[in-house]
């Protein structure tokens, strides 16, 4: 699959840095290739936080990343951490 704009919204932020969460099907290793987010290139800034929940498969990951290229030609995110769960009870 492919970037859809429908899956990004802007949580919050400043004009230094600002917090996104990104929700799509595609697997992370997808999300994480450089210039997946190029039609966001004009508003995902370098060092933005990014949550993304992918589901690839029905299971959902959640991972933490952020923007280190975005430079008006290219775009790319760091690879994230996973957010491991564990639900004891």
């Amino acid at each position: 699959m492919a970037y859809s704009a429908s899956g990004l919204t802007l949580v919050g932020g400043s004009s230094a840095q600002r917090m996104w969460i990104y929700t799509t099907a595609d697997a992370i290793a997808d999300v994480n290739t450089e210039d997946y987010f190029l039609e966001a290139i004009d508003m995902i800034r370098k060092n933005d936080v990014i949550t993304v929940v992918s589901s690839t498969g029905g299971t959902p990951v959640v991972s933490h990343a952020y923007c280190n290229q975005s430079d008006g030609t290219n775009i790319d995110i760091i690879n994230g951490v996973a957010i491991t769960n564990t639900d004891s009870d």
